[in-house]
Parts: C-alpha cells; sequence; structure tokens
C-alpha cells in the first residue's frame, strides 16, 4: 500500500472500495463481491489505467492447485466472483487482476519453488 501512495504514476487506488453483486454458485442467491483493489494509474506513455486487483493464494485461484474439497469450492465461488468483476470492468473500462503469490514472489526476482 505503500507503493500506492508513494508512486508517482498512481493517480489513486482504494482497498475493498467496489461491490459487485453475482450470484453465489452454491446457495443461488444474489450476494456481493468486494474485490481487494482498485487501482488507477498513469503509464510512461500518458494512457490511465484502472485495474481491480484480487489477491489469493493459488490453491483458491486455480482448480488445478487446489488439493482439498475445501479449495475446489473456494475456486468455484471465486470463479462466480471474477466473472461477474470481468462484466463489470468490461463496462466500466477497467482491467481486472488476480494476484497469486507466484506472481508476487516472481516480480521480487525470486524463483518458483
Amino acid at each position: 500500500m505503500r507503493f500506492c501512495d508513494n508512486h508517482p504514476g498512481i493517480i489513486n487506488w482504494a482497498s475493498e472500495s467496489l461491490r459487485i453483486p453475482y450470484i453465489n454458485p452454491f446457495t443461488g442467491k444474489q450476494t456481493f463481491y468486494v474485490p481487494d483493489f482498485v487501482i488507477m494509474y498513469q503509464n510512461p506513455q500518458g494512457q490511465k489505467t484502472t485495474e481491480v486487483i484480487e489477491i489469493k493464494p493459488r490453491g483458491q485461484a486455480r482448480l488445478e492447485e487446489a488439493r482439498s474439497q475445501q479449495q475446489k469450492a473456494a475456486v468455484v465461488l471465486n470463479m462466480a466472483k471474477w466473472e461477474a468483476c470481468k462484466a463489470w470492468c468490461r463496462k466500466h473500462g477497467a482491467v481486472f487482476r488476480v494476484v497469486t503469490e507466484e506472481d508476487i514472489y516472481n516480480r521480487m526476482g525470486q524463483k518458483k519453488k
């Protein structure tokens, strides 16, 4: 979050500021998904981009990484949330991205184990 506060290219950012409606695939009821971050930044070419970012462990982000039934259920639920978020992003000209520990560690120059 300090990075967001201090980076000159970041115009604004917020944590857990959106509520996106989606249908829970297990209950069939409408509920809300609250993504972790919304970041608006300007790239070196001067283009403004808004990204909606979710941070999740790999085991809750990819079905092939889920080891337990509980993790598999979490992935299915997350997929429903993320589909609703992708639709919201298309409508509002934003980009959606899921970040896992693999993404974070690779950005920090560490190798995958």
